[in-house]
């Protein structure tokens, strides 16, 4: 089905209302789900709707929390996310890391007792559009295993920077920290389709490309898939967010993070607060003139975009590009959303007596 932004962000807000978000809250947090579907990240967007949902059912997430500063310097902070959304708890905190940069240059937050935050690139870009680098990452459900272990201690840990361009469209670095996405195994999943080798591994640690294979005790694999192509450099990419995202602000971190997918039990012991995230900005200016820097990265895409390739018929690919070109498309001819999305949504519609979603 294809189905136009503004009826899909109409039906998105309304659901977020009728779970008792306040209508600020509800409209931000439509608008983080609608850019991910925007920009072609289908895993992070509506398609998510019935997790918020279910977690809300079960009491995991308040509808209105009250978010706050717990620990500040000057240029930065710990925020507790009152077991908030972390559609909007992420956004809170990146916009007081850009009020930090505003006035000393640069601006760090650390955030707990969060949920799943959607797309990392929406609060990077948010940075991006006050002529400052952007940077957001969080750590996530349990599911990827170390390098040479076949226990789930990670989540997929993304992380983005977001660099400001000047003729030329930002810079988006957004990325899970393992081989794949957890959000494109339920794709697959939806799809009937098996997965590329080397993103699970089954419970005894044998590569398997079955997406259900997280449900009968497999393990997402790290960035690399194995030691020979540079999965530990995944382990300490996940790593780092998961330290710089929970350790840092008192979320929980590795096993104990409460996990966003269903057929996980949140964890009896935990040792912190809800997830965590971690957020920055900094200002271009406070490097260089930001004319001269949006000028030299001009110069670096059109660099980068003129590459000599293998494969004539290929090009390199610009960071942040294909979501670009998903989101021109996407906005003058709808969304596309497959059946068992929809399906989803509309039993969704009916739970709480709002209009079913329509081609």
């Amino acid at each position: 089905m294809l189905i136009s932004q503004s009826a899909l962000r109409s039906f998105t807000q309304n659901i977020f209302l009728a779970m008792g978000c306040n209508s600020t809250h509800a409209a931000l947090a439509a608008d983080v789900l609608l850019q991910a579907d925007l920009r072609g990240i289908d895993s992070h967007g509506v398609a998510r709707l019935i997790g918020y949902v279910r977690l809300w059912e079960s009491k995991r997430i308040n509808a209105n929390p009250n978010v706050t500063i717990v620990h500040e310097t000057p240029t930065t902070a710990t925020v507790d996310g009152d077991a908030g959304l972390g559609l909007v708890v992420a956004p809170f905190a990146m916009q007081l890391a850009i009020k930090k940069a505003e006035l000393y240059g640069s601006g760090w937050v650390s955030v707990r007792n969060s949920n799943h935050f959607g797309i990392a690139g929406y609060h990077a870009l948010m940075a991006v559009e006050k002529n400052m680098i952007g940077y957001a990452m969080t750590n996530a459900s349990p599911l990827v295993a170390p390098t040479y272990s076949n226990e789930r201690l990670l989540g997929t840990n993304p992380m983005c920077y977001a660099f400001p361009a000047g003729d030329y469209p930002p810079v988006v670095v957004d990325m899970a920290t393992s081989a794949a996405a957890n959000g494109k195994l339920e794709i697959a999943q939806r799809a009937g389709k098996p997965v590329p080798e080397g993103w699970i591994q089954d419970a005894q640690g044998n590569y398997t490309t079955d997406p259900h294979a997280l449900k009968s005790g497999g393990s997402l694999l790290p960035l690399g898939s194995d030691k020979e192509h540079g999965s530990h450099k995944g382990f300490g990419l996940s790593a780092t967010v998961d330290i710089l995202s929970a350790v840092l602000s008192g979320a929980n971190y590795g096993p104990w993070v409460p996990p966003f997918v269903a057929f996980l039990d949140p964890p009896a012991d935990p040792v912190g607060l809800g997830i965590g995230h971690f957020v920055g900005a900094m200002r271009v200016d406070g490097f260089r003139p930001v004319d001269e820097f949006k000028t030299h990265m001009d110069n670096w895409i059109r660099r980068f975009k003129s590459a000599q390739t293998i494969d004539p018929d290929q090009k390199v690919i610009i960071p942040g590009e294909p979501e670009l070109e998903a989101e021109k498309d996407r906005k003058a001819n709808g969304i596309p959303l497959v059946d068992a999305v929809v399906s989803d949504l509309n039993g969704l519609a009916d739970k709480f007596n709002i209009g079913r979603l329509t081609a």
